[in-house]
């Protein structure tokens, strides 16, 4: 039986820094700075920062490779020929099915559309994604406003960040729906304060914290792919791997 996941402190201040961020755009939103600052190219500068942080995400999704390196996998374990959906109970060098593993522990990771498997994060991230970005050109760069719902706004973007975080709690559609909140959460949050106090150094804030926030919920997933592979029963190459690289982590 492996032993038990390490704990990461890491992991455990980057998650408590979020919602501490969290906590701050929610008394911005409670009590904005009284007097808005003048400064007249804020939207733009802000709408071309958050549009290209959007632009980066979605580009990000169509590398696929690049998220399977968190498993380490080589290119000699990959299975492109292969026509099966089905998760394997265990192999000793699984293939990947949406850039997941094709042990039945990551099958809540992925979705099936006709006969092909896609990993639910990364389309719920590249839907949410187009959508933030749809919204970010026609707030900063149009003349579309929120009106009275300003502060509704940020409250949906904090519910829909923290779900977001915690998205690996849940499975396959609602693993997609939540990571596309989670990043329509961080748009939601930017417009509602943006609307609210007009300040470009607190939209600045915001930004670097959606940024963070971005970072954490990537370390939280790959926390949580270590966490299948140590409670797995029947180690297989990606364990072993991970299970050296962490030896030598501790002993460098």
């Amino acid at each position: 039986m492996p032993n038990s996941l390490p704990r990461s402190n890491i992991l455990i201040f980057m998650i408590a820094v979020s919602f501490f961020g969290l906590f701050l755009v929610a008394t911005l939103a409670i009590n904005p700075p009284m007097a808005p600052e003048s400064f007249p190219w804020r939207r733009p500068v802000i709408g071309s920062i958050f549009g290209s942080i959007c632009v980066l995400g979605i580009i990000a999704v169509f590398f696929p490779k690049q998220c399977s390196a968190i498993f380490h996998l080589a290119k000699g374990d990959r299975d492109t020929s292969s026509s099966t959906n089905d998760f394997a109970p265990h192999r000793s060098s699984p293939n990947l099915r949406g850039h997941h593993p094709d042990c039945e522990g990551f099958s809540a990771h992925v979705i099936r559309m006709n006969s092909k498997t896609f990993c639910a994060a990364c389309t719920g991230l590249l839907l949410g994604g187009l959508i933030a970005l749809i919204g970010t050109v026609l707030y900063f760069f149009g003349d579309w406003h929120i009106g009275q719902n300003n502060f509704l706004a940020v409250f949906v973007g904090i519910l829909g960040v923290s779900l977001g975080l915690f998205q690996f709690r849940f499975r396959s559609f609602v693993r997609l729906l939540l990571n596309a909140f989670f990043v329509f959460g961080a748009f939601s949050i930017l417009v509602g304060v943006d609307e609210l106090t007009q300040s470009l150094l607190v939209d600045l804030f915001l930004v670097v914290l959606t940024v963070f926030l971005l970072f954490a919920r990537i370390l939280l997933s790959q926390w949580d792919h270590w966490r299948i592979c140590y409670t797995c029963g029947t180690p297989c190459g990606i364990y072993e791997k991970r299970r050296r690289d962490q030896y030598l982590r501790l002993n460098a």
